[in-house]
């Protein structure tokens, strides 16, 4: 079969007509602009706090329409419109205390690779199978996108909108490129079955090979999250242990906790000897770990002799090893690290928090950026260091794998710490500067779904909200409020066997990669035979 490329607007005939140069005409050119800007909206209402994970089926549905058989020109402007549609709303968090430049910056370049992504979608909709093509070069644009600019931004890969779908256990066959890949594929799938049926309605012929593959774009990625979910459960493999997750509050919400770091200390420390006076008195379970938040004790406890005796005097009480947030400096370095602090024996072992966030923990480019304005370098005053091991803490003979807080988003910095032996992974997080935004509810989904990838308990203490314990299955058993001193404690399962997600790692997200060049260099040669063969 000889695929051609055709300049031929293929969008099926599904835009309304109008005699040229009309107002309407005019108007009817800005349907497949709108609709690319309106679908993005809806991919972004996917996502959590709300649980309509189903929408992103029409989102993509929609997507797919607008880019079929358009040029790589048109696919380029629409591919930007649905990604500004989709992560201007995703990502408004990001200029919660920093204003609206920073958010619309990052937006700007981020929906440059959708962009991308949907020309490519232009070339390879000209192909059999175009679905399949599509959607594994939508996971390639988020691989590419988890890497550059600065170490990467993966937030808002599809999976982590899917922490309440049915294609969740995917999760656990090949991480969240093979779940955002069924999600995609079946939205794609969904429009080629609407577009075969008007397309049979109109002429009276069906094509049975391609009504096939379209049924198959759907539900096999149904079927595979079906038989899927044997993978899941919540069982514990070796033995249980009982966590406590501690969240001291700030005094206040904004980028002004950090000059109050004392005062988040203080909290942190009284709520775990609120929970130690609950436990001796019979309320409460008593813990065998105690996991505090990112940023609970800013105040360098090796520096300041207060602080050490703060954190020791809160160990002892509750008489369980405590993994403590803290910022210390080393060397003349700064460092975002969890110090393992033992009742007895006090700090023993550290975990440095190794993927820093860029304008937050580190400035990109300081120089040349001080030189345009000297007020951004005082936004972040000096450089957090990397570090260089993954973290995985033995409290009480459980191994507690550390990720902290934007880590979560990175599918490398979760597995290390399972494949480091880790039996339950922690998420200690510190989301005080952004509010009461939308952000603390997409970053916990990322951990539900972490769950489920690795076959682990997760813990997420947060310094202001919402905290949680997350089973091994993804579902949440308890959590908090935000901006409240609270603490969680429960008994949860520990576990060593690796899902076929943690065994495979990288190689499905290398797999889909190569599919979609694959798809990219056929759909290429495709076009060039297309024009040798119109200019004979």
């Amino acid at each position: 079969m000889t695929v051609t490329a055709t300049s031929v607007d293929e969008s099926d005939q599904l835009e309304p007509k109008a005699a040229p140069g009309s107002r309407l005409a005019r108007l009817v050119r800005l349907v497949p602009a709108a609709v690319a800007a309106l679908s993005g909206v809806l991919l972004y209402v996917s996502f959590p706090p709300r649980t309509l994970w189903w929408l992103a089926l029409p989102a993509f549905a929609c997507f797919g329409w607008v880019l079929r058989g358009r040029s790589w020109k048109a696919g380029l402007g629409l591919g930007y419109l649905f990604g500004l549609g989709f992560l201007l709303p995703l990502l408004v968090w990001t200029g919660v205390e920093v204003g609206p430049g920073p958010w619309i910056a990052l937006v700007a370049v981020e929906a440059i690779f959708v962009a991308l992504v949907g020309a490519g979608i232009t070339a390879i909709s000209k192909l059999p199978a175009w679905p399949l093509w599509a959607a594994a070069l939508w996971i390639a644009g988020e691989a590419v996108r988890a890497r550059v600019p600065f170490h990467g931004f993966p937030w808002g890969k599809i999976a982590f909108g899917q922490a309440d779908g049915v294609f969740l256990p995917l999760a656990a066959v090949g991480g969240t490129p093979v779940l955002g890949f069924a999600v995609v594929l079946c939205g794609f799938g969904l429009y080629e079955v609407v577009r075969l049926a008007l397309e049979s309605r109109r002429t009276r012929v069906v094509r049975r090979s391609a009504a096939t593959v379209a049924l198959l774009s759907v539900a096999v990625p149904v079927v595979g999250a079906l038989a899927a979910r044997a993978l899941v459960s919540d069982k514990a493999e070796d033995g249980t242990t009982t966590v406590a997750v501690i969240q001291g509050n700030v005094p206040r919400a904004g980028l002004e906790f950090n000059a109050q770091r004392r005062a988040v200390l203080d909290y942190h420390v009284k709520e775990t000897l609120r929970l130690a006076a609950k436990v001796k008195a019979g309320k409460v379970a008593k813990p065998d770990v105690v996991l505090w938040p990112e940023n609970s004790s800013d105040v360098d406890p090796y520096a300041d002799a207060q602080a050490y005796t703060d954190i020791d005097e809160a160990a002892k009480a509750i008489g369980a090893p405590i993994s403590v947030g803290g910022v210390v400096e080393r060397d003349g370095k700064l460092y975002n690290e969890q110090i393992l602090w033992d009742p007895v024996k006090g700090p023993t072992d550290t975990y440095d928090k190794r993927q820093i966030q860029p304008f937050g923990e580190y400035l990109p480019m300081r120089s040349l950026l001080g030189a345009i304005n000297k007020n951004w370098t005082t936004m972040v005053r000096q450089d957090f260091s990397r570090g260089t091991k993954p973290g995985v803490f033995t409290m009480n003979g459980a191994k507690i794998g550390l990720v902290t807080c934007y880590e979560a988003a990175f599918d490398w910095a979760v597995r290390s710490e399972v494949t480091d032996g880790a039996q339950l992974i922690s998420v200690p997080s510190n989301n005080a500067t952004f509010d009461r935004s939308e952000m603390t509810y997409q970053q916990l989904a990322m951990s539900r779904v972490r769950a489920v990838e690795h076959s682990r308990t997760v813990t997420v203490p947060v310094t202001s909200g919402v905290s949680a314990i997350i089973m091994p299955d993804g579902k949440i058993t308890q959590k908090t409020g935000m901006f409240v001193a609270d603490s969680l404690v429960q008994k949860v399962p520990l576990r060593s066997s690796e899902t076929p997600a943690t065994k495979l790692g990288i190689l499905p997200e290398m797999a889909l990669v190569l599919i979609a060049a694959g798809g990219l260099g056929w759909a290429v040669a495709a076009g060039v035979r297309g024009r040798r063969a119109g200019g004979v």
